[in-house]
């Protein structure tokens, strides 16, 4: 049974500079499920893209580790 492709967009508070992004990018790279991410500095936003199994606690807290702060889903 395959699983099932989300992409999911995220704010995220704090980021203002390259090394923001690659701290970021590094931490949610490495979690379970993430196949994905795209950083939008000037927006202030993530894009995690993976398996639908992948958990939204443990990409605030890869987010947090980073250094910065998971505010929520962009709408």
């Amino acid at each position: 049974m395959s699983e099932t492709t989300a992409t999911i967009t995220y704010r995220v508070d704090g980021m203002t500079c390259a090394h923001c992004v690659s701290a970021v990018t590094t931490e949610l790279s490495a979690l379970s499920g993430v196949d994905g991410v795209a950083v939008d500095l000037d927006a202030g936003t993530v894009t995690v893209s993976g398996a639908s199994s992948a958990d939204e606690a443990a990409i605030g807290a890869g987010v947090q580790k980073a250094g910065y702060t998971l505010v929520g889903r962009r709408s």
